[in-house]
């Protein structure tokens, strides 16, 4: 495991730029560690719902956590990461649920990464859930 520590700065897409921080070190597969920051707009998925809610204004990130997994095939590298946040609003109030595209960075955002390079995490259905589920594949590492 390495760890990979990151800033992220205003206007980036939370999820988009930690999916290519993995990426750009040529893992498909990582653990966020930590997660602290703000966000000007974000969108969380509460548990049971099927679409996202959008939140907006000053969002503080009080934690991140998740696994973080790239698939790379001939048509491009696509997410298979599992991201869940909790969120506290100007007045004080908490949301939390799972992170999907589109929460921008407000002033700054930090994250710990922990880099799985011999992994590689993919989603793919499972009977027992109805749900695409964590699938865990070892790589060959030379």
């Amino acid at each position: 495991m390495q760890t990979l520590p990151l800033r992220l700065t205003p206007g980036q897409d939370l999820r988009q730029a930690i999916e290519a921080a993995v990426l750009s070190h040529n893992c498909r597969a990582a653990f966020v560690l930590s997660g602290i920051g703000s966000l000007s707009t974000a969108g969380l998925r509460f548990a049971g719902a099927d679409q996202p809610q959008r939140l907006t204004g000053d969002l503080e990130i009080l934690s991140l956590s998740g696994t973080v997994g790239v698939n790379v095939t001939d048509s491009g590298a696509h997410s298979s990461s599992h991201l869940h946040m909790a969120l506290s609003t100007a007045t004080g109030q908490v949301f939390g649920g799972h992170v999907v595209p589109g929460c921008i960075v407000r002033t700054t955002a930090e994250v710990l990464l922990a880099l799985l390079p011999q992994w590689a995490f993919s989603r793919e259905p499972d009977a027992a859930t109805g749900y695409d589920e964590l699938v865990v594949r070892g790589l060959k590492v030379e």
